[in-house]
Order: C-alpha cells, then structure tokens, then sequence
C-alpha cells in the first residue's frame, strides 16, 4: 500500500509551481502526492511530471466540481462545462501517466437541498446517463473514474456507500470505480468496516483525515475498523 498527501495541505489551487513541495513531500516519507486539479489551465503537466520524477514520488489526481460543473443540472450548459473539463483532467491524467481521476464528479459540491423524491429521481438518472458518457471519455484515455460519497452538508445525491454502489452498478460501465474518504465516512456510516466491505473491489482509492478534519489518530475515527475493512477486501494502491 502507498501512503502519500494532498497538496490541498499547503496550496489552493494547485499550479505548475506548486510542484515546489515536492521535495519536501518526499522527506517527510510520503511514497505519492495527490493533486487536486481545480484549474487545468494552471498546471504545465510536462513540468510537474518532471518534478515528480525528480523527487522520486508518484501522483494521483483528483478533480474539484463546483457550481459551474454540475451534471445533475437542468441547464445543459453546466454539463458541458464538466465533460470539457473532465477531458483535460483526463489529458493531464495521461501525461502523468495516472490509473484513474477521483472526484464527486456526480454533481457540484454544496448541493445539499431538500428536495421532492422525483425530483431527486430526475436528478439521479441525469448523473446516471451523463456518467455513462463520463465513462467513455475516460475509456478512451485509458483511464476510470473514482466516484467519491460525500457528507449530507456537501452533497444531496451520493452520500454513503451504499449509495454509491447504487450509482456504480446503474452506470453499469467497466471504468466506474470508487474512492472513499475517512471523514465523510464518519458522519455518514454507521459502521465503516461494513461500509468498505459494501464497496468491495470497485475500491481504487482511500483518502483519510479525522472526524474534525485532523490528523489521523487525534479525533473519533475508528481506525482498527477502517483498516480491517481494507483487509477483508484485500486493498491494494491503484
């Protein structure tokens, strides 16, 4: 398993010079460095790839969605803004030479409404066929997607494993994967080993932090559980 760190510690949003922390994320005993691509404009992916070789670390990349990029919208316009930069994303990926892009790449983060059950189901079924088509670009790149849960105060749609196992299984494509995160998790998951066990081998990607957002080990999360979660299904760093 390959430990690493999100540049979201130090910087947002990530760019090119960004790749300055590199050396020090090395030292500090990190094997990867997460990326988070908010702006693809900002991020020369010839420079950071020769970064990353010089200090020796790997990288992931994980996408940010907000109001602009919405495939749940009503208005199409939402949804071409993410497709267009859910390809550059992919573009990126491939000269990193990365597996997958994670993200709650569903629907816009902060979209925690109470809403009527068919409206909700009006808004599933267009993150459903608009994933499909998601599916395919990152197909076509050599890449999958890692769909992310989210806590009820950032997302209305996908908040629990189970829910995004619902998603994976109604995309019903072969790049439709999931990354799951320790702080989400604990305020959505009753049990976080079963929850894990729920996802199963569509599990690609973990991210971790505490209950309130720390180090892990200084807060509520019940670590033993988590890591025995990963166990049972056999987790291995993609």
């Amino acid at each position: 398993m390959k430990f690493g760190v999100s540049t979201w510690l130090w910087e947002s949003p990530f760019q090119t010079s960004t790749a300055e922390l590199f050396p020090k994320i090395k030292e500090m005993g990190y094997d990867l460095v997460e990326i988070p691509v908010e702006d693809p404009s900002l991020i020369d992916g010839q420079k950071v790839k020769r970064a990353l070789r010089d200090s020796g670390l790997e990288v992931s990349l994980c996408g940010a969605f907000g109001p602009s990029k919405d495939l749940t919208s009503d208005d199409s316009k939402l949804h071409q803004n993410c497709f267009e930069y859910l390809e550059r994303c992919f573009e990126l990926g491939n000269i990193l030479e990365v597996d997958f892009l994670a993200g709650p790449m569903y629907s816009a983060v902060g979209k925690a409404r109470y809403i009527p059950v068919e409206q909700r189901k009006i808004e599933w079924e267009r993150a459903v066929k608009n994933l499909e088509k998601v599916c395919k670009m990152a197909q076509e790149f050599g890449l999958e997607i890692a769909l992310e849960p989210l806590n009820r105060f950032e997302s209305d749609l996908v908040n629990t494993a189970e829910d995004v196992m619902r998603l994976v299984k109604d995309i019903n494509h072969s790049a439709a994967k999931v990354i799951l995160d320790g702080f989400h998790m604990t305020i959505e998951e009753s049990d976080i080993r079963e929850a894990i066990n729920t996802v199963g081998k569509k599990l690609i990607h973990v991210q971790i932090s505490e209950n309130h957002r720390g180090v892990p080990g200084t807060g509520l999360t019940p670590w033993e559980d988590f890591a025995n979660g990963l166990k049972d299904v056999e987790f291995e760093s993609k």
